[in-house]
């Protein structure tokens, strides 16, 4: 089992931690940063100080000091213009894991209508390829680095995506939607660790509340589809042609157009500073360094961060430095993948409980949210059908509504995570298990109405839940394995993802069975929280 360093080398890391406190300084005499030399700025009013989530001890104590030197230095800094600019960048990768994946079921109907094939199959296809990407990008970030993975993701998403629109059968419909996944399932492992590698640890929280773009793009997809689907689709699967059904291939377009949008703005407007734990972690002290001044500059601050402060730790333990700490660049013959950044998430018994109970908290409700989620517009078109009112047009004014309730709900997250005593684990299991109550209601429905509004709490609830999730995974992973624990966790979702849509296939989707299962699913899902060994609120994560 792992020991903690000793104490007198935690002092002297620490003493290297101090002298960076007060050498960073804006540039501007009317700066609200407090004189004193060892006050941190921008600190969080609910929760204080921010202290390390690690600070019982890290398996690589080099690393983890100074990740403490550089998450220091970026406090001092503050938050800014060049966080806020991120925060928007990497709410598109939010924006797209919400519209692609939901699309399966958004134009499920009418492509069925016209293919004439069995529906959960594209549900299948779509979390084939998001599987492959969150393996993929998530693993592969750890290796070659952020700004790789984080420009390319959202292009293959906007290619394939607008390509799909023309797509003249259903194996073609179906090949293209998974290279779609490939470049979606990316998005969230890459951009949660891009966001958090930047963000100060005080306003860590804005992790939680970037799910607000998760809830835009339901939203945005959900109003753009009601009219095209509504009115540009044939009425039933009997003489369905392709110039008579001709919405959701708009509505692919449309999307695909947005998407390529998206990228275009992240690549030619944006410049993604690579991130400099990450840098540090595989040896670049000095690149990392650099990262921190342009950091700065760009906020309108200077820093005097040095290179001798960083590597005082090296100094400090000799020998102890990490085999992920040999400076290599960033794509080079030894960029390769190994087991090391698995290990690293393992490499504690408190460290290995915590991976597996996110591992298995992801794969439940993966398993959960497909299942239902990915047959929403099914089941309340179904259902509406036997109340009556289960045309195309009510089924997506439906749908729209359902997405509206996400944006509030978002936020609701982002400040329940920092109440004391509830924290994340506390939002994430009450949340898990209000949601899971909403889906066991929606079996009581007797009226389209009443289905639609135990939906609406469903949907609130599992907002929030979701916007938790995608924070606290990647603010309890260390930054120099956070892709690969990130890819892990969305991996299980995946995997679960694909099982959803077999489920499906051989289960009676007219039924509540499948309600039943998720609902049951989220709440053990939420309970698994309760027991997570750490709590990052109030902490900084490394």
């Amino acid at each position: 089992m792992h020991r903690p360093y000793p104490r007198s080398l935690a002092s002297s890391i620490m003493s290297a931690v101090n002298m960076t406190k007060a050498r960073i300084h804006p540039k501007s005499a009317h700066s609200t940063s407090s004189p004193l030399p060892n006050t941190l700025p921008h600190i969080n009013p609910i929760t204080g100080p921010p202290m390390d989530l690690y600070e019982d001890g890290y398996s690589d104590p080099v690393y983890q000091a100074k990740a403490r030197i550089l998450n220091h230095a970026i406090q001092d800094i503050g938050m800014g213009r060049y966080q806020w600019y991120l925060f928007v960048v990497t709410g598109f990768g939010w924006f797209a894991d919400s519209v692609w994946p939901l699309l399966s079921g958004l134009i499920l109907t009418p492509v069925v209508n016209e293919f004439h094939f069995n529906g959960p199959f594209l549900s299948l296809a779509s979390n084939i390829g998001l599987l492959v990407g969150a393996v993929f990008w998530g693993l592969g970030c750890d290796i070659w680095g952020r700004r790789w993975s984080f420009n390319a993701t959202l292009f293959i998403a906007g290619i394939f995506g607008l390509v799909s629109g023309g797509a003249p059968s259903f194996v073609a419909l179906a090949s293209l939607i998974a290279m779609v996944g490939v470049g979606v399932g990316g998005n969230l492992p890459v951009d949660s660790a891009v966001f958090l590698d930047f963000v100060p640890g005080s306003h860590q929280y804005l992790l939680t509340i970037l799910s607000i773009w998760w809830c835009l793009g339901q939203l945005l997809s959900s109003l753009i589809a009601w009219p095209l689907i509504a009115n540009y689709s044939c009425a039933s699967a009997s003489h369905c042609t392709r110039s008579d059904n001709m919405g959701w291939r708009y509505l692919l377009f449309t999307l695909g157009g947005i998407t390529l949008s998206l990228w275009a703005v992240r690549f030619f407007i944006f410049t993604l500073l690579e991130s400099p734990r990450f840098l540090s972690g595989i040896g670049r002290d000095a690149d990392a360094i650099e990262v921190i001044h342009k950091l700065a500059k760009f906020n309108g601050k200077t820093s005097s961060l040095t290179l001798e402060e960083l590597e005082a730790p090296d100094r400090a333990m000799p020998g102890k430095r990490s085999s992920s700490g040999e400076r290599r660049n960033i794509i080079s013959k030894n960029s390769k993948y190994d087991t090391g950044h698995i290990k690293a998430l393992f490499a504690t018994p408190k460290m290995a409980w915590s991976t597996s109970l996110l591992i298995a908290m992801w794969g439940l409700i993966g398993l959960a949210s497909t299942l239902y989620n990915n047959f929403l517009p099914y089941l309340l078109s179904s259902r509406g059908a036997v109340f009556g009112d289960g045309s195309l047009y009510i089924t997506y004014r439906n749908q729209v509504i359902l997405s509206v309730i996400g944006v509030p709900a978002a936020l609701l997250a982002g400040w329940a995570v920092e109440l004391p005593y509830i924290g994340r684990k506390g939002t994430l299991a009450i949340a898990s298990g209000l949601t899971g109550a909403f889906l066991f209601a929606t079996t009581t429905a007797r009226t389209s109405n009443q289905l639609l509004g135990w939906n609406c709490g469903y949907v609130f609830f599992s907002n929030i839940m979701y916007g938790v999730l995608y924070a606290i995974s990647p603010e309890i992973f260390p930054a120099k394995d956070r892709g690969t624990g990130n890819g892990l966790t969305s991996t299980a979702s995946r995997v679960f993802g694909v099982l959803a849509p077999v489920i499906a296939l051989y289960a009676n989707l007219a039924t509540a069975a499948p309600v039943y299962i998720a609902g049951a699913l989220v709440i053990f899902a939420g309970n698994l929280a309760l027991l997570l060994p750490y709590e990052p609120r109030g902490k900084v994560s490394i």
